[in-house]
């Protein structure tokens, strides 16, 4: 398939997008963890403030092992910060943690978009798993079919296109999410003295580094599936 001219004008793109949005979001993390915050203030620290200010008492803050692995976990009602962001007063960890207490925000005020993120997350997860199997398996299946007209094959590869369908509308969903944790990390960092004014646009080229990837990731799921789609209709 690698070896396709449409999978290469539409995939491949998206993928080098893919890689370029990584190296950014990692070489701006490198670049303002080196930055260390005026006031002393650490990720952990920030993520409890804003939390505080938000009314939100029912929040944990724990710290969880690797690079860039920080989240907000509903289910658990706690945000976990990796060791570079926990304890490190620096303006990355900072934005970092913000955003992450942005999460924590939004699942406190019922935010919509966050609601149906989690709401086709069962179906999401039924999608990532099969979608591709079906389809390559389809297309191998069609591929050997003798007869002209529907085959077994083409069932399993519309299905699994149907399938996939559902992993796009969830990284959909989750552009709104992202941007919005984002933006509410911001107002809380500009409404406060967390950060100087010139530490806030350090967060920020972070911030904007991170979404960046979740339209990369979007962009590859969205050109797969429009991949998928022309290559069954072809056949």
């Amino acid at each position: 398939m690698i070896f396709d001219p449409l999978f290469l004008a539409l995939v491949a793109s998206a993928i080098l997008f893919t890689i370029v949005a990584n190296f950014m979001v990692k070489g701006r993390f490198n670049k303002y963890s080196k930055v260390r915050t005026q006031n002393g203030i650490t990720g952990a620290q920030a993520a409890a403030q804003i939390l505080r200010e938000a009314g939100i008492t029912n929040v944990r803050i724990e710290q969880t092992p690797g690079a860039l692995t920080d989240h907000f976990d509903p289910r658990g009602n706690v945000i976990r910060l990796s060791e570079s962001v926990y304890g490190a007063a620096t303006v990355a960890a900072v934005g970092v943690a913000a955003h992450e207490a942005g999460h924590a925000v939004q699942y406190a005020r019922g935010y919509f978009p966050m609601k149906i993120r989690a709401a086709i997350i069962p179906v999401t997860n039924v999608g990532s798993k099969l979608a591709m199997p079906l389809i390559f398996i389809g297309f191998i299946l069609a591929a050997g079919a003798e007869a002209a007209g529907p085959n077994l094959g083409m069932m399993l590869v519309n299905l699994g296109i149907i399938l996939y369908a559902t992993v796009v509308a969830f990284q959909l969903v989750t552009l709104p999410v992202e941007f919005n944790a984002s933006r509410r990390a911001l107002v809380a960092i500009n409404n406060s003295s967390m950060l100087t004014p010139q530490e806030r646009r350090g967060s920020r080229k972070v911030l904007t580094a991170a979404a960046l990837t979740y339209v990369a990731a979007l962009a590859v799921s969205l050109m797969h599936l429009l991949f998928f789609i022309l290559r069954a209709r072809r056949r």
